[in-house]
């Protein structure tokens, strides 16, 4: 157990490469209460989050769920969020945001708030549950009143789950097929070992803080604080479908405009290593014996078997089969760009 943005949380249950591979094959459970759950009402909620995030607000679909940014006046990176829109809930709109930037966002939020926008944290009431992999729907099926197949990918409803009244979505951060369940804090620990049971009879376990960081960088997916920070933009994070520009208004927005056609940037992009050492965050990346980038996330593989890793490189260098090397303690070892994700699920 380590503390996590002042929550206690477990790194692993049993071992990162078994609750890993439990994922990919059957079902991992991961306890995300953590996540910040902030909800919206009054009469000025869409218009309010449609003038805070980057992504267009205004036209979401009831059920609809997107991903999106929160950006600084600069166009760097506050926060990467869910925003959902549901379509029976006294709170319409909802956020889900990084448990480590809750407070900057809380605080962000408020600064901007008009007169007929309620803004409620609701993180500590509630409880966040994510059944992730090819049989999390198996077993989340039975425990909600709206079958977790029947959701479009980034889609959620209100459900009751387990006997009481919560939300069900089908989102994640694996790279695998699932659902997230939130339900009242109180309700949390009896659904817990009932998805715990089900996952054990299917060849599933509860998997911690390491696998979730093995899964998300095998998937390509960027965690704030490595990826994304506020001196990072969404263009050259590689998250410029999460920017629309086009007749809105956000902070950051004409900063934003400025850098979408700025080149020579660093960009993000992935490497595979020829080696077995493992690239960790801030080692450099060569390009003939000069650094031309920096490692953010690395790991050994445990899908492909190999070491990988996430990083920021010069564009020049960024083309998919170009050969770098990463400076592992004082070795350069060989490493070749690849597009990312390095992992992509085949159904």
């Amino acid at each position: 157990m380590v503390d996590f943005a002042g929550w206690s949380m477990p790194v692993q249950y049993t071992s990162i490469v078994t609750e890993h591979q439990a994922t990919r094959t059957a079902v991992g459970l991961f306890d995300v209460s953590h996540m910040g759950r902030v909800r919206f009402g009054g009469s000025d909620a869409e218009s309010f989050l449609d003038s805070i995030v980057t992504r267009r607000v205004r036209g979401m679909q009831p059920g609809q769920i997107r991903y999106a940014l929160v950006t600084n006046q600069d166009g760097g990176i506050l926060d990467d969020v869910l925003v959902y829109h549901l379509a029976d809930s006294s709170s319409p709109y909802q956020l889900v945001v990084n448990a480590s930037n809750r407070q900057k966002i809380l605080a962000w939020l408020e600064s901007h708030r008009t007169a007929d926008v309620e803004i409620y944290d609701a993180t500590c009431e509630t409880a966040m549950i994510a059944v992730q992999g090819p049989k999390a729907l198996e077993i989340a099926r039975p425990l909600s009143s709206v079958d977790p197949a029947s959701l479009r990918y980034y889609h959620g409803a209100s459900s009751e789950i387990a006997g009481t009244e919560g939300l069900i979505s089908r989102t994640g951060y694996t790279g695998e097929d699932g659902c997230e369940l939130i339900v009242p804090a109180g309700s949390a620990p009896a659904l817990w070992e009932q998805l715990v049971a089900a996952a054990e009879h299917v060849g599933g376990c509860a998997a911690g803080l390491g696998a979730r960081d093995t899964l998300r960088l095998e998937a390509g997916m960027p965690l704030y604080g490595h990826e994304l920070s506020e001196d990072v933009n969404p263009f050259q994070a590689g998250l410029a479908f999460a920017v629309n520009l086009k007749d809105r208004s956000f902070p950051g927005r004409d900063a934003l405009a400025k850098l979408r056609d700025q080149a020579n940037m660093p960009v993000r992009i992935g490497w595979e290593l020829a080696g077995k050492r493992v690239p960790r965050e801030g080692y450099a990346v060569l390009a003939d014996g000069q650094p031309v980038g920096h490692v953010t996330s690395g790991t050994f593989s445990p899908t492909l078997e190999k070491p990988i890793a996430m990083g920021y490189v010069d564009a020049a260098f960024a083309a998919p089969g170009t050969e770098v090397a990463v400076d592992v303690r004082g070795h350069g070892e060989p490493a070749r760009t690849v597009e990312l994700p390095f992992y992509r699920r085949t159904n």
